[in-house]
């Protein structure tokens, strides 16, 4: 008996080593605060991703990050429809096919993103419907023909399919009572989602395929203004209809001027849809705040608070994903603010700031925020995610 447990004690030091990642040059494993996000979030079945852009990849220091830090990727752009298909039977497929190929050779996850949006339609589409040309019929009929095409080209190579995205109305929208909104509900109706998951599930029998949607993280009053409770109720009642939703993904766009929230408001939104029998993901994680002239100027009385509550709001998602074993994964939209959306996209007034690493490829607070989360969650309260 003794020998036995010599045997195993050595077994699970060796294992604790490997563990740690690539030894360095004097043969010892790294010292923690040096290894990278996923090797530590490894320890925990967990996957960190990030979203990149093909164009940016051509930096190697951008290159570099994404392939040492990162075990899933997600395209920021090339699996949306107006990319995909920009002329009517006529498929761009290179920079989609350049994604899959880069994380093959990285041994990286894909999220395949994104399926059926309102937005980043083609042109060509959009004005079928407005102009008459293309009947609610047929718009079914591309819609489904659209999903599966896509689906099966890369059957076997995405990991999550984020399938439908933001469906649901805002609570500042009129009428204030949370509804489905945007271009599919208007013209096929709400029977799309589940038409949708149906499809995907018959081109990729074992691809996750996940709803997606932005402020997700808590619920509110549980009203008819609450978007998180309509998602939720959305979702378990298709689910009772067997449409195949396995995953709720939130995708984490949040900001430093707002309250937000805390990990065990964030983890009671989790623990309610893997009741459901779900799986879960953060899939679009950025903290933004706003570039006052102060923090333009570079004044560090601004700029200090705004990256303090930047690394909170990372750490936050972090940590009710660790404290829920099936939130599966945990990816940010971009990681540097060199290539970041948010200021392109937030400019009344602007705002930045919203990445894991400066312009200049510097880690930030935050990313040593989420590091450290992953280094010292552990058992009891954390466990590693079943591999799915």
């Amino acid at each position: 008996m003794r020998r036995l447990v010599v045997i195993a004690a050595t077994a699970l030091g060796l294992v604790a080593v490997l563990s740690q990642g690539p030894v360095s040059a004097n043969g010892r494993p790294p010292a923690v605060q040096d290894q990278s996000l996923k090797a530590l979030a490894a320890r925990h079945n967990l996957v960190i991703g990030t979203a990149i852009s093909n164009d940016a990849l051509a930096e190697p220091q951008y290159k570099a990050i994404a392939t040492q830090q990162f075990s899933s990727v997600t395209h920021e752009n090339a699996m949306k429809w107006e990319s995909l298909e920009p002329t009517r039977g006529t498929y761009n497929w290179a920079p989609a096919d350049a994604l899959i190929d880069f994380a093959r050779k990285n041994n990286q996850k894909v999220r395949g993103h994104v399926l059926v949006w309102h937005n980043q339609l083609p042109t060509w589409l959009t004005e079928g419907v407005a102009n008459g040309t293309i009947s609610k019929t047929e718009l079914r009929d591309l819609l489904k023909k659209h999903i599966t095409t896509v689906v099966k080209r890369y059957k076997g190579k995405i990991w999550h399919w984020d399938v439908v995205n933001e469906a649901a109305s805002d609570p500042w929208d009129t009428p204030s009572e949370i509804h489905l909104k945007g271009f599919w509900a208007q013209n096929l109706g709400p029977t799309y989602i589940a038409d949708a998951f149906r499809w995907a599930r018959a081109a990729d029998p074992h691809a996750l395929l996940f709803y997606n949607d932005y402020n997700m993280e808590a619920f509110g009053d549980r009203g008819p203004s609450d978007k998180v409770w309509f998602i939720y109720n959305l979702i378990k009642n298709l689910r009772a209809q067997g449409v195949p939703i396995d995953g709720f993904g939130s995708q984490g766009h949040l900001g430093t001027q707002y309250g937000n929230f805390d990990a065990f408001q964030v983890k009671e939104t989790l623990d309610a849809f893997s009741d459901l029998g779900m799986v879960s993901a953060f899939t679009e994680v950025d903290v933004r705040s706003q570039m006052t002239a102060g923090v333009q100027a570079g004044d560090t009385n601004e700029i200090n608070p705004r990256l303090q509550a930047s690394a909170h709001n990372f750490s936050v998602l972090l940590q009710a994903c660790l404290l829920n074993r099936h939130c599966l994964s945990y990816t940010v939209w971009g990681f540097t603010d060199k290539h970041s959306w948010v200021p392109t996209w937030f400019t009344n007034p602007p705002e930045g700031l919203a990445t894991l690493y400066d312009e200049n490829y510097q880690p930030k607070r935050a990313y040593n925020s989420i590091k450290s989360d992953l280094i010292f969650a552990g058992p009891p309260h954390v466990q590693p995610r079943p591999r799915r």
